[in-house]
């Protein structure tokens, strides 16, 4: 479209949001000049959060990345020349060949994750020629894998729904979750149901946005949520108010989660969680006399090494009180499931080699330094995704990217953290610059984004230089010639021959209008497990799950204590790592604007705790435990309970003091289920220092600590 001397252009933001906005880019002579959300989209409805809204400041900004270069000195220190796409491309190519012939196809491991969720940008560029190439796959179980899990095993796939639902409900529970930052475009439909008289609680340890428009806001210790939800269970069977007709037909193992439940009286529930008994109480009574409950959750409840049965138990809620199948009720998670894109046509894996090994992201330090040696990682491509930043236990990550023999290749729009220990830095484009499809998982939409601009500079998008350099491998398949939009299609059209939602939905017609609602298909309603009929192999929901007894997880959801928390000394405190409210994990934190409103890298800490430690607010502190160390400014608030302490996750490394953010302290250890990163399973020490310590510690650039002890 075209107005007066501008081109109009609809795309789709493909930030790992649930939101998935539409929005509406304004060309003239080549250049966004205008960038604004869609009026027209139901769930967009005209406006963008705050992180996405000054967009062309990301786009046009003066240190994005637009030639590629090779590093000069030593790695980590930012010394980089200049080179040419074919020099670059021809360099990857023979180091790669070279590496192949030596050690095979799995000395090379693809990290990439959520920079784009665009099904060609990170789907199929996630898959395609690494699987040609034979290399090492990714377990990508960094955000929500243990929810996935959990949610497969009890319930066959994710609950989902229209998130315009949530005003039909009564009660809605929103539970580890702050949609306000994370999810907002919820919020208007979550404040028209509180308007209309849904009652809204917010369980989190901290009081976040999300929790000061709630109308009730409970604070159990961190981690201990299962033992909270199996605490309600009981109190809901021992008053008689579950629904047994319906467990009776449509669960398995009700009686045996009654047993368990038990083991949870509110009393030890109230020693577990820290919870008055009258608020677990008040809780329960609240659910058993709701016509239609819902609890809402999201991915940093399950963080933990307890994560996936924390998930397990807060499903079982609404099962016990029969409240699956009912319009506005049950549980919400995500909509991820209702569409998942055809694997064959993503990955082409019949015309593959075979996978050799799978390598865990959240162990990618461990596995650069020594833990994986059959054959070792020898070659490093990194895409949408900034591990040294967001994936656990930074010093080892780093300590593993200075190796000498390690040939790593980052494709970045800027100078990440992860960025600066490359060997090649290759320039990426922008969600403005590249054609794709993206699915939001917080609604039912399918988007396509169309690209308004050329790439800036030499920016080349991930499926491009990926089958460049196929090709200067000497890879023949044909489909290493499709564009973006002829690999979107097949994508598209492979799926929708099997999957009712997208029926009726023509590929040309999404790429013309930008955005189409998905199909209900007519044995579908709008609400979770309408027919409930579940996707489990018994087709009922498995409260006793026999799949788990292999995994050597309880079948029944239980809470147990974290690893990290079983001797858990005295002056130690929980750390959580908060999402922000200016960045989508790493993404946007390096942009000035952005992080002036976000603000210091503090640590939120109980006035208790502070006074503990003679800290007051604005103190320069030291935060620590085995793995590492960071510094962070105190805030001293009682949004936080005693015990736990919060800090914002994202921040870059290379812009927070002493060159380190709260991933140096952050555990590889995995969850109970599905292998998950356990950000919040933290232990950690914490000090005021004095100035002349404070300007000591400034002086580490946060590299060289890498290879010492902390």
């Amino acid at each position: 479209m075209s107005t007066s001397n501008r081109l109009i252009v609809r795309g789709a933001c493909a930030h790992d949001c649930p939101d998935g906005c539409s929005f509406i880019s304004e060309v003239e002579n080549g250049k966004v000049v205008d960038f604004y959300a869609n009026p027209d989209h139901p769930i967009t409805q005209g406006w963008l959060c705050a992180k996405v809204r000054p967009y062309l400041d990301r786009v046009y900004a003066p240190d994005r990345l637009q030639y590629p270069m090779r590093r000069v000195g030593p790695k980590g220190g930012n010394q980089w020349e200049r080179i040419a796409w074919d020099e670059a491309i021809d360099e990857i190519a023979q180091r790669w060949t070279e590496i192949i012939d030596q050690y095979g196809g799995a000395a090379i491991l693809p990290y990439s994750f959520s920079g784009t969720l665009g099904m060609v940008e990170n789907m199929a560029a996630s898959n395609r020629l690494w699987n040609r190439i034979g290399a090492s796959g990714l377990e990508r179980t960094i955000c929500d894998a243990a929810a996935t899990a959990a949610c497969k095993h009890t319930l066959g796939g994710k609950p989902g729904m229209d998130p315009r639902e949530v005003r039909e409900s009564d009660l809605l529970l929103i539970w580890g979750h702050n949609p306000s930052s994370t999810s907002p475009h919820f919020v208007p439909l979550m404040r028209e149901a509180q308007r209309n008289g849904t009652f809204v609680v917010v369980i989190d340890p901290r009081r976040t946005r999300s929790a000061r428009a709630a109308d009730l806001h409970i604070q159990p210790n961190p981690s201990t949520d299962a033992a909270l939800a199996l605490g309600l269970i009981d109190l809901i069977f021992a008053a008689g108010r579950h629904n047994e007709p319906w467990l009776e037909t449509h669960t398995v193992g009700w009686r045996a989660l009654r047993e368990r439940a038990a083991e949870y009286p509110v009393e030890r529930v109230a020693q577990i969680t820290g919870l008055d008994e009258t608020v677990i109480v008040e809780l329960a009574e609240r659910w058993m006399n709701a016509t239609t409950p819902l609890v809402k959750f999201n991915d940093g409840i399950q963080r933990s090494q307890n994560g996936g049965q924390t998930i397990r138990a807060i499903l079982a809620l609404p099962a016990v009180t029969g409240h699956y199948g009912k319009r506005g009720a049950g549980a919400f998670y995500s909509e991820s499931s209702v569409v998942v894109w055809n694997g064959e046509a993503l990955g082409k894996f019949s015309e593959c080699p075979p996978q050799p090994r799978i390598v865990n992201m959240n162990r990618l330090g461990a596995a650069l330094t020594g833990e994986i040696t059959d054959p070792p990682i020898k070659a490093l491509y990194v895409f949408i995704a900034n591990p040294v930043t967001s994936t656990p236990n930074a010093p080892k990550v780093i300590q593993g990217l200075l190796r000498d023999d390690l040939f790593t290749v980052v494709h970045e729009q800027f100078m990440t953290d992860t960025a600066r220990f490359a060997d090649i830095v290759l320039p990426a484009t922008s969600q403005l610059e590249v054609d794709d499809v993206v699915k939001p998982s917080g609604h039912r939409h399918i988007h396509f984004n169309k690209a308004a601009m050329q790439p800036l500079g030499e920016a080349r998008g991930n499926w491009d230089v990926q089958r460049q350099i196929a090709r200067k491998m000497g890879f023949t398949e044909a489909w290493f010639d499709q564009t973006n939009i002829e690999v979107a299609r097949e994508v598209f059209d492979a799926t929708r021959r099997t999957n009712p939602w997208l029926s009726g939905i023509e590929f040309d017609d999404l790429v013309a209008k930008g955005w189409v609602p998905y199909t209900e298909p007519d044995e579908t309603s709008t609400f979770n497990w309408p027919n409930l009929n579940f996707g489990t192999p018994s087709g009922k929901i498995e409260l006793y799950c026999e799949s788990m007894i292999p995994l050597g997880v309880d079948p029944l959801p239980d809470y147990v204590v974290p690893i990290e928390m079983v001797d858990r000394k005295t002056d130690e405190l929980v750390l959580v790592s908060a999402a922000a409210h200016h960045f989508v994990s790493s993404s946007f934190a390096n942009q000035p604007a952005l992080r002036h409103k976000e603000g210091t890298p503090a640590l939120e800490i109980h006035p208790t705790d502070a006074a503990n430690r003679n800290i007051a607010t604005g103190d320069e502190l030291l935060v620590e435990n085995d793995r590492g160390w960071c510094l962070l400014r105190a805030n001293v608030t009682e949004d936080v309970i005693p015990g736990c302490a919060v800090t914002t996750k994202g921040y870059w490394s290379q812009g927070s003091l002493a060159g380190r953010n709260v991933n140096w302290l952050t555990t590889d250890v995995l969850s109970d289920l599905g292998n998950q990163a356990s950000f919040h399973s933290n232990l950690v020490r914490v000090r005021k220092l004095s100035p002349e310590e404070f300007e000591a510690r400034l002086a580490d650039n946060g590299v060289e600590l890498a290879l010492t002890p902390a």
